[in-house]
Order: C-alpha cells, then structure tokens, then sequence
C-alpha cells in the first residue's frame, strides 16, 4: 500500500469513528448506538453502501463529516437514500455543510426515484453557523422544500432516535411516517427551557415532546418503539409495502392463509347492533397471516389505520373499532384516516374500509373543535382517492360514517356487505325516539308505550333491511362472512389496472 493510500484508509477511519469517546459513551448510557451501527442493521448488506461527503468539513477537527452521514444502500432488496445525524458530533447539530448534504441527498433520491429514509437523532442549527446554513437559497429551508416537493413522489420515512428540535421537527413532519423510540426520541419547537423563559410553563420534555406523546395526544408519531432495533425493523417492514415511486406498483409477496387460530367472522361479528366487538379479529381474519403492519396505533383508537396483504398483495385498511367509543368517528379519527388514505392513494396501494360506524360524534365540545371540517377532511381523502377500493358493511353504517367509509355514493370499486349489515340515516332506537319522541311520552301505560316502541323499531328494521338496500343497488353484493377473504382477493385481483382520473383541476381547496 502506497503511503497516499495508507495515509487517505486512516482519515476514512479517523472520520468513521465519530466524535471523541465520551460522546459515545454518553450514547451508550441512554441505550443509543452509534449512527454508523444503526445503519448497519438498516440496511440489507453492509457492503453495498455507498457514501458521498464523508469529509465534509474535515479541516474542523472536532466536526467529521459535520454531523451527518449521507448513503445509498438497499433495504429489502431495493435501493434507498438515507440521511442520518450523528449525535457524537456536537449532538447531530447543523451546519452549512450539514444542510448541503441533506440537500444533496434529497436530491440524489429525487433523482433516482427511490424511497428516502430520515435516521434523526439532533439537536438543531448551530446557532454559530446560522448565516451559512439557516436563511439562504440552499439553506436548512431547503430541506422542507424538497420534503414537501417530493411528497407523494417518492416514499419518505423518518425513524426519531434523539430530539429533533425547532425548526429540524419539520424533518419528521414532512415524512409519510415517523416511527420514534419510547424514551428517546422526542420533537419539540420549543424546549422546555424556552417554554418556561417565554410562556412561564414548566413542562418535563416528555410531556412537552416525548415519543409516547406524540404517538397518543399529538399524533405526529405513527409508531412508538421500544428500543433502536426495533424501531429499525419496524421501517424496513413498513419498506415492504411500498414501490420505490409512485409510477411503481406495490411489491407483492408470496401469499399465506390467514392466521390458522383466527376465528370465523360469523362468530367475531355479533348480531346485536350495539354490542362491542374487537375489529382486530376481523382483520386477523381476513388478512395474511402476520401481515398487518398498523399505523398510529396508540392515536384516535376508535379507528384503525394499517397496511396488509391479501394473498400477497399490499392493501391499507381503514376500519371502525366498536370497542373504543363504540366506534364514533371524532376529530382525530377523521385526520387519522384522511392522512392514511392520502398515503396509500400517492403509491397505488388499494383501499379496505371495514365499516361497523354510529356516525360522526356530536356536542359541543366536538363542534367547537372543527369535527365538520375534519370529517369533511376525511371524506375529501376517501373520494379522491382513484387507487382500487372496496368498502365492507360489517355491521352498520349510520349517518355521515357511512359516507366516510366509502358507500357506494363515493365510486368505490365495490360496497359488499355482510348479512349482518344495516344502513341508515341512524340506528333504529334514536330513530324511532326522534320521530315518535311526543308520543311515546304520552303514553301512560309502561308497557303499552314499550309494545309501541318495539312495532315501530320492526317497522323502521324492515325500511334498513339488507336485502332491500340489495333490490335497490346500494350495495353491489352480500357476502357470506366465511367467503368474505376469497371475495376481496378476486375483486382486488380484478380491479387491479384500474386506471381514473378524478378531476381537471389545479387542485383541491382542502377542508383543513
């Protein structure tokens, strides 16, 4: 080895290593690994990584590769761009030459058309530096720019080691997901030192910005991890789904049965309308066994957001869960579903909506927190959405919920429904009260006003009876539960080069 290429192995190494040693055993006090560990278990095989500005800002001693490493590399046989920050080096803080090769590797995946995967662990701009990285052309707004052109584009995930803190919390918020560590990983405009020195608020930083926060109440997390591994693992699953752009298709896999101890939907779907049931044995049921990835999993749980595969095939579910507030779509449901149903439509993976709704919630509380702009949020998403979907009435669809699940009003490809099913303006009990309410309170009699209630239910069941929604063609069909898997695959199969143009337009003015 000649002495150029000896001298140039030790500045590679010498820049590899990170920042000084007690950075990296403060990393290893909090159960954080090393930024180049982390991209080892990302990607698929160490040696295929290829790495572009691995001496930035070299003559600064104390800053190698200025915080960031920028790589392409495969995860899950196909090719992926990465940024991540190093937090031995000055805490994976920004500089110029820190944003130019974000900027850079952003670029590199626009161009390429692959998926762009965030690993953030920083504490921000230095405020040193902010001339040369903050207000410029090719400044750290750049970043969000690119994020924003290249949503929908390409897939852009983001995994939160560490903080993510000011104006770098926008990384996680432009991405398609963000999966965050429990303990770890928080994102925050503000630290709770700020907020105390300028609003008076004394605050602990998990409450301010913490992962389990930001995955139950904030919703700005999809999916809380409990160690780095896991949540590694969990992006290269969520990888799995999704083609490398959006002229791509899903990729399929080979196809499984369902899980081999799920029960039959006859037997998790009760016949009473109004009791509970879990809608997670439902999907169990009908997916691939072992396939359901779910999204936001602690936020809004009253609907249930997730990616699967029927006989291989990706598919994102949308499904009510009766357990949790009976399945009442609020404020945050309604958001829940408009981003998930956006995320599937921009990369062709086609839609289930699993229905079992009472409606919209009502009060004041809810009116006053904007659930008819939500709920219209929700609606917009789901109608606009031109990938193949298919809505299921499992149970009952009342109100607007039914519009929100995608009734037949809205083109799905097709609305099934169980036996079991009914649908409606609302449930034969509020029903029957809102049109007989005086009277029945004039009638004295207990039992002749109850024998009044209970004719006048049977008379408005036999208005919402399936067969005649059937007769009328508001649903396309009946389904027996125990052909209810078979039925998705083959009409998913089917509608599979579906091809529609929604609307000439610019675009959409968003009920947001």
């Amino acid at each position: 080895m000649s002495q150029l290429e000896q001298t140039l192995q030790e500045r590679i190494a010498q820049v590899k290593k990170g920042g000084d040693e007690k950075y990296h055993q403060k990393a290893k006090e909090q159960n954080k690994l090393f930024v180049r560990d982390r991209l080892a278990l990302l990607f698929d095989d160490e040696e295929f990584v290829l790495e572009d500005g691995l001496f930035a800002n070299f003559t600064a001693e104390d800053l190698p590769a200025d915080g960031v490493v920028t790589a392409i590399g495969r995860v899950g046989g196909q090719t992926v761009c990465v940024m991540a920050n190093d937090s031995t080096v000055k805490a994976g803080s920004w500089g110029a030459r820190t944003v130019e090769k974000i900027i850079r590797i952003q670029e590199t995946a626009e161009k390429m058309r692959v998926p762009l995967i965030y690993l953030v662990d920083s504490a921000g701009a230095r405020i040193t530096d902010q001339l040369e990285m903050f207000p410029g052309r090719r400044g750290a707004g750049r970043i969000f720019y690119n994020q924003v052109k290249l949503s929908g584009k390409i897939p852009q995930v983001c995994i939160l080691f560490g903080p993510s803190a000011a104006g770098g919390a926008y990384i996680p918020a432009f991405c398609d997901i963000v999966i965050m560590v429990e303990h770890n990983a928080s994102m925050y405009l503000g630290s709770p030192r700020m907020a105390e020195m300028v609003i008076g608020e004394k605050v602990t930083l998990e409450e301010l910005g913490g992962a389990r926060m930001h995955c139950s109440v904030s919703g700005c997390g999809d999916v809380l991890a409990a160690d780095e591994r896991e949540a590694i693992e969990a992006a290269r699953s969520y990888l799995s789904y999704f083609p490398g752009n959006y002229e791509e298709s899903p990729p399929a896999a080979a196809g499984r049965e369902s899980a081999a101890n799920a029960r039959e939907i006859a037997e998790i779907v009760p016949e009473n309308q109004n009791a509970p049931f879990n809608m997670y044995e439902l999907i169990e049921a009908l997916v691939d066994e072992g396939s359901f990835f779910e999204v936001k999993k602690l936020f809004a749980q009253e609907l249930i957001t997730g990616l699967a595969r029927l006989d291989g095939k990706p598919v994102g579910i949308v499904a009510n869960q009766p357990r949790v507030k009976g399945g009442v779509l609020f404020v945050d449901s309604a958001d829940k579903a408009a981003r998930f149903v956006t995320l599937c439509d921009a990369f062709r993976i086609p839609l289930l909506f699993l229905a079992d709704v009472p409606g919209f919630m009502i009060g004041t509380a809810v009116e006053r927190a904007g659930i008819i702009r939500h709920g219209a949020k929700m609606i917009s998403a789901m109608a606009e959405a031109t990938v193949p979907k298919i809505s299921v009435i499992v149970r009952k669809a009342y109100g607007a919920g039914l519009y929100a699940m995608a009734s037949s009003a809205f083109e799905p490809d097709a609305c099934l429904a169980l036996p079991s099913a009914q649908i409606a303006v609302m449930g034969p009990e509020a029903a029957v009260n809102a049109v007989y309410s005086n009277k029945i309170q004039a009638i004295e009699d207990s039992q002749e006003r109850q024998a009044f209630i209970m004719e006048k239910r049977r008379e408005y069941q036999k208005d919402i009876d399936i067969y005649l929604l059937a007769s009328e063609l508001i649903v396309d069909g009946i389904v027996p539960p125990s052909q209810l898997r078979r039925e998705l695959i083959n009409r998913f199969a089917a509608y599979a080069n579906k091809r529609q143009h929604f609307s000439d337009r610019k675009h959409p003015v968003y009920p947001v």
